[in-house]
């Protein structure tokens, strides 16, 4: 007997939300790492404003980041459901959430993220505690990206549904990157 069409049921999720999930994920990780390589000297100083590691270890993390960050993108991409996408992209999105909260914890506030993929290094988000919801929901995307998925076939109509559930997630991504960024100054307009 086939399980009720409305019941809940958090995993395994529907391949086509797996794929989306996938897809949009993909973007945010390969954005991210081309906007790193593309200014790898401002990367590095966020790196190092963020105060965590020895200045010796700066420059093989600035260049170790990035190819991690694309490493995990392409395999979100191409291979979400190999054995080692889920566990290197968690550690990926649990080693830049940890040191945001580090950060933060410690009361530095004014550091760049350094995570910028849609924007210069010079307009990024600052360190806040948004930025780590940010980062747990796109944990959250990871999991369900690299999850396990119903077994069902897919029809024409679902490549339709992932493309334009990918352009929305896509979307949401960027009007949180927007507001993340532009908080403090907004803030500043409440106030006066």
């Amino acid at each position: 007997m086939a399980p009720p069409l409305l019941s809940f049921q958090p995993w395994p999720v529907d391949p086509v939300l797996a794929h989306a999930l996938a897809a949009a994920l993909a973007v945010v990780l390969l954005l991210g790492a081309w906007a790193k390589w593309r200014d790898l000297d401002g990367f590095r100083h966020s790196v190092a404003a963020y105060q965590l590691l020895p200045a010796a270890l700066l420059p093989a993390f600035g260049l170790l980041l990035p190819l991690w960050e694309l490493g995990c993108g392409l395999a979100v991409l191409l291979a979400p459901s190999a054995a080692l996408t889920g566990p290197a992209t968690a550690v990926l999105l649990l080693t830049v959430t940890g040191a945001i909260g580090v950060n933060l914890l410690r009361g530095h506030r004014d550091i760049g993220c350094g995570c910028s993929g849609l924007t210069s290094q010079a307009t990024e988000p600052r360190l806040s505690w948004p930025l780590v919801v940010r980062n747990a929901l796109l944990l959250l995307a990871m999991a369900g990206a690299t999850g396990a998925t119903r077994d069902r076939p897919l029809f024409w109509i679902d490549n339709l549904s992932v493309a334009g559930t990918t352009l929305a997630l896509l979307g949401l991504y960027a009007a949180a990157h927007q507001l993340l960024t532009h908080h403090p100054r907004l803030m500043t307009i409440k106030r006066s």
